[in-house]
């Protein structure tokens, strides 16, 4: 493994893993600023490199290739880990400089995969935060997230969180060729249900919404159903970008699994790395719009703030009140 700014590494194969393989590493820096954009966050944390989940579609695969990995197989079992990384960011919040702006995690690897539950280094992250007053919104495929409840509980006492599950479909069809490695759908479901029982914001990212895989109105209702059921705060539904080494991993899979597919993917992508802005509105608009029609209508008004979030929304609501600037994780671009 290449460098690129870490410290020493050391190498082991997790047999328990199905042949991944962790990095383990001395990060000198944890918290990364990056452009708001129009999610509004600034800083990022990413505990780990990689990630076990091997979703074909995921955008954040060409970072591999940075570490002299391959953006394919090699991002999926070739897993960094920075194992001080806590140490650091508690250095870095430390500084009088910090002005406790909110720190997304889940950008470029999703802080829950397989490795957490061996180094909890997402916990040690959170628990950093937490000391440092920081807002935090976290985006994950998985129910793991729910270990840390009583962080997230203690946190929302205090400042604005989010914590929000990525479920792009409910179709085990879809879900199992697109997102192998990952926890069900309806474990995800469930994991939002329990966040918002504890009163924790808390919503769905339909993300990412592909033609032609999951983008039917039979596909998106059962999601909406079942974010409804769960009190999930909020559904953003954002479209497929096949940016850089990400496109030549997905049209792979796109010849192998789906080959009916390539000429539609051909022509709608056409050497751009998004969706031309028609489709992209044709598969967003319709999900956004009816599962805000479903809320009020069932709470016979307009949907309600989270709990513990007064005058402002949530962060990870791509919405902005009036004295807080919402945030929503970026793991998947629009």
């Amino acid at each position: 493994m290449e460098d690129a700014g870490l410290g020493p590494v050391r190498t082991f194969a997790a047999p328990e893993a199905m042949g991944t393989r962790f990095h383990e590493v001395r990060a000198k820096s944890a918290l990364n600023r990056v452009p708001e954009g129009p999610y509004g966050f600034g800083w990022t944390v990413n505990p780990y490199r990689g990630c076990s989940h091997a979703c074909v579609y995921c955008f954040a695969r060409p970072t591999h290739t940075y570490l002299g990995f391959n953006p394919g197989r090699d991002f999926e079992k070739e897993i960094v880990v920075k194992v001080n990384v806590p140490e650091v960011l508690r250095s870095e919040l430390s500084r009088p400089s910090w002005k406790r702006e909110l720190v997304a995690l889940g950008t470029n690897t999703d802080p829950y995969q397989w490795v957490e539950s061996r180094y909890r280094l997402t916990r040690e992250v959170l628990e950093a935060l937490d000391q440092a007053k920081t807002p935090v919104s976290v985006l994950t495929k998985s129910p793991l997230v729910l270990s840390d409840l009583p962080i997230f509980e203690r946190m929302n006492r205090e400042r604005p969180i989010g914590v929000n599950l990525s479920v792009p479909t409910v179709d085990e069809k879809a879900w199992r060729a697109t997102e192998p490695h990952t926890p069900s759908p309806g474990a995800r479901l469930e994991a939002v249900a329990e966040l918002r029982r504890r009163g924790i914001p808390s919503g769905i990212l339909i993300a990412p919404i592909m033609p032609g895989i999951n983008d039917r109105p039979e596909q998106i209702e059962p999601i909406l159903r079942a974010a409804s059921g769960a009190d999930a705060d909020f559904v953003t539904p954002i479209a497929l970008n096949l940016r850089k080494e990400t496109r030549t991993v997905f049209f792979e899979w796109l010849e192998a699994e789906r080959p009916e597919l390539v000429p539609e993917y051909d022509h709608l992508f056409n050497g751009r790395s998004r969706l031309p802005k028609g489709e992209q509105q044709r598969i967003t608009a319709a999900a956004r719009g009816r599962y805000r029609r479903r809320r009020a209508s069932e709470r016979e008004g307009p949907p309600m703030r989270p709990p513990g979030v007064t005058g402002r929304e949530a962060p990870g609501s791509g919405k902005t009140g009036r004295n807080h600037p919402a945030r929503q994780p970026s793991l998947f671009e629009q």
